[in-house]
């Protein structure tokens, strides 16, 4: 048994409130800031949360605020009523599922907690509780953070004499009774974050992750909004797990009618055990409320993650990525890849990243991974020579690893099979040709740490694209106890370590693509790979609701192949070109077999999107309530609404002959605008003898491109244009 104490940074940094006052469960309190609010209600010697969304313009200590929201007494219930603490605990008669979950030796399995002591601080509120008959404490803290973002960490602290299990921790927010639909979202390799919605009705929905990982399946942030709230419109609360291990969201709603959005770690049983005295700091929470739909939610997580000390924008601008995997996969040679070097610098990529097979013996993905040498079989001379090539060219130079693995075929796996995740006795199956190292492991962890340094420090490595390309299975550490907490915790304390002994190294997220691709990673990474499939039809929906809580600068978007590797469909470069534009964008193909033409226009997308990056990565994202399902209009907007770039994307035929007019939403609508159609990338094919009448610009108001809109060109499926809307003043 073993406290495993889980420590995740706040994201935005530390909270720069005054110094904070202490006082006797004193309340209610009123935190505001950024037109987000929290009310919590500590009077009665519980933590009762009044209302979290926008501002109803109440002061703490309001003396309605303890009447607002306490119910009637059911004929049928306890005679008390039933006012749920944020603990939800079942002895204060909650039906619902509780914050916490364990037992000590299979008693004190039914805590009550009461509060202790509050310390309120002007954007932070702490509550501590104490069960005294169980001998536990716990603390709950609640920060709002810049952009709306309420920032929840929840600690358990054993009392006793005796260990305390913990089975299960989740963080719960009420929801009021107009929440009538959740949103979470599912996926797979190649299709990661497809919408499901479905009404909210009595019972419990979990949408789990068991994969050691965030996984492909992960929904990255749970959703409750109102009825057929959309992009634009309708309410949403929003509840994200900050990890990137095993977690689930919970939407529940008890027979009484309550309704509360929940949250919290998967843990495996025993993994989490209380020495007396010791104490387990579960992941972060982040939540938030919009009253403008879906982008409401971005309107408030973009900010946030903006005003990051070590959000990468602050640092630059992104580089225009070239990726070698999908033009050369295992086939390295030097000749082969200083060919793409060369076309890659004439087109104008700023960064170019040299993907798995460099390392001995990789002739393919059966053998090697553990083994982070330079393979002398495909680099007789190192990798130096093309490192130099790839710098006189102007360029940055990235290199693959994926260190959190292992192959069964491999020196490190022969030489350490007792370093691999396992319960003692077997070793787990094999998924990928691979075994997952145990980095809670001391020893595991340096060798991994030390053989990834030195190759970053031999070839001083720009940047470090790591892949992870299995979920765990009997995760379990050294002494047979669940590891996958540890684990990840393991990796984060590794990205940073890389990060401190290589000032502005930038490391990407890959999981198989977007299997790892949460809001606990973001604060360790710089860029997250967002599908394996570069295919534009499914990119398209992958990014837009990848992008909900993510914002754009961190979403790798690559041109891939005219026929897509992972699907066998074929595309013109337009389309491609588009869908890759709208995030950290960058090249995966082999650039050597373009025409003439296809490197003509990647010279001009390359060029326009290092013009227009800085409006992609600092701008609101709009996603727009478009009436045809056959096409998609999205777009970013200034922040100061000067000016606009919008993608229209036909991904099937029009639903009538003459497709409906699109609106672009988000600019001032009252100023007025010159609109442009911009096809920098070649021409749309089109199925019209005549042209909408404003092509190729026009001069109108904000409010007009808003509330009328603008005719579409009659396009072919899989056909896309680009929309430039600029402030006339």
């Amino acid at each position: 048994m073993t406290n495993s104490p889980t420590s995740t940074p706040a994201l935005a940094g530390e909270s720069t409130a005054p110094a904070a006052t202490r006082s006797e469960a004193a309340g209610p309190h009123v935190l505001r800031h950024d037109d987000l609010e929290l009310i919590i209600d500590t009077s009665d010697g519980f933590p009762r949360i009044v209302h979290w969304g926008a501002p109803v313009g109440v002061a703490t200590g309001d003396p309605a605020l303890r009447l607002l929201g306490q119910r009637a007494v059911s004929a049928s219930g306890p005679d008390c009523g039933v006012d749920a603490s944020a603990l939800r605990e079942h002895a204060r008669a909650t039906q619902g599922t509780p914050a916490i979950r364990g037992h000590r030796q299979r008693r004190s399995w039914s805590p009550l907690f009461t509060v202790s002591a509050v310390t309120v601080a002007e954007r932070s509120l702490s509550i501590d509780c104490v069960a005294d008959s169980e001998e536990l404490a716990l603390g709950l803290t609640y920060r709002l953070e810049t952009g709306g973002v309420l920032l929840v960490d929840t600690v358990v602290t054993n009392l006793g004499e005796e260990h305390f299990d913990i089975d299960e921790l989740t963080t719960w927010l009420p929801l009021p009774p107009r929440a009538a639909e959740s949103i979470d979202f599912t996926g797979r390799w190649l299709r990661e974050r497809q919408p499901q919605r479905r009404p909210i009705q009595v019972g419990t929905w979990v949408r789990a992750s068991r994969e050691g990982r965030s996984g492909h399946d992960a929904s990255i942030v749970q959703l409750a909004t109102s009825r057929g709230a959309s992009f634009e419109c309708g309410e949403v609360w929003a509840l994200a797990p900050v990890w990137s291990g095993a977690s689930r969201t919970i939407v529940e709603r008890t027979p009484d009618g309550t309704t509360w959005l929940g949250a919290g770690p998967v843990l495996h049983p025993g993994e989490i055990s209380l020495l007396p005295g010791g104490s387990y700091r579960a992941p972060q929470l982040a939540a938030t409320y919009s009253e403008a739909g879906i982008d409401g939610v971005s309107d408030r997580f973009h900010p946030w993650l903006r005003s990051r000390e070590q959000h990468p924008t602050r640092r630059g601008s992104r580089p225009l990525t070239f990726n070698v995997w999908e033009a050369v996969y295992f086939d390295h040679s030097i000749e082969k890849l200083s060919e793409l070097v060369d076309v890659a610098a004439e087109i104008g990529v700023e960064r170019f990243v040299l993907d798995d097979g460099w390392f001995r013996p990789r002739p393919d993905d059966t053998s090697g991974l553990g083994d982070w040498m330079v393979s002398p079989q495909a680099w007789p001379d190192g990798l130096r020579p093309l490192v130099e090539r790839v710098r006189a060219a102007g360029m940055q130079f990235g290199l693959w690893f994926e260190g959190e693995m292992v192959n069964p075929d491999s020196e490190l796996f022969r030489a350490h099979p007792d370093w691999v995740l396992q319960v003692p006795g077997r070793i787990p199956p094999e998924a990928r040709h691979q075994q997952v190292l145990d980095l809670s492991r001391a020893d595991a962890f340096a060798h991994v740490l030390e053989r990834v340094a030195a190759v970053i420090d031999e070839y001083a490595i720009d940047y470090v694209k790591w892949d992870h390309n299995r979920y765990l299975v009997d995760a379990g550490g050294a002494d047979g106890i669940a590891a996958a907490q540890l684990q990840t915790e393991a990796v984060y304390r590794l990205f940073d370590e890389l990060k401190r002994r290589r000032p502005g190294l930038e490391i990407e997220s890959c999981s198989s693509g977007g299997g790892r691709i949460d809001l606990g990673m973001v604060s360790h990474v710089d860029r997250f790979w967002t599908s394996d499939s570069n295919d534009p039809f499914e990119r398209q929906r992958i990014q837009r609701y990848t992008g909900v809580a993510i914002p754009p600068e961190l979403l790798g978007t690559h041109i891939g192949p005219t026929t897509t590797h992972s699907s066998g469909r074929v595309f013109r470069l337009p389309i491609r070109a588009i869908t890759a534009l709208f995030g950290h964008a960058g090249l995966e193909w082999d650039i050597t077999e373009t025409s003439t033409s296809e490197r003509a226009h990647l010279k001009e997308w390359a060029q326009f999107y290092r013009d227009r990056r800085g409006l992609l990565h600092s701008g609101r994202v709009v996603r727009v309530d478009h009436c045809d399902d056959s096409a998609l209009v999205h777009g970013v907007v200034a922040q100061d609404r000067t000016e606009a770039l919008f993608a229209y994307v036909q991904l099937d035929s029009a639903g009538a002959s003459i497709p409906p007019s699109f609106r672009l939403p988000g600019l001032d609508p009252q100023r007025r605008y010159r609109v442009r159609l911009l096809e920098p990338f070649g021409a749309a094919r089109r199925l019209e003898r005549r042209s909408p009448a404003w092509e190729p610009q026009l001069m109108t108001t904000g409010a007009a491109l808003d509330r009328i809109g603008l005719e579409p060109p009659i396009l072919m499926p899989g056909e896309a244009f680009l929309i430039e809307a600029v402030a006339a003043d």
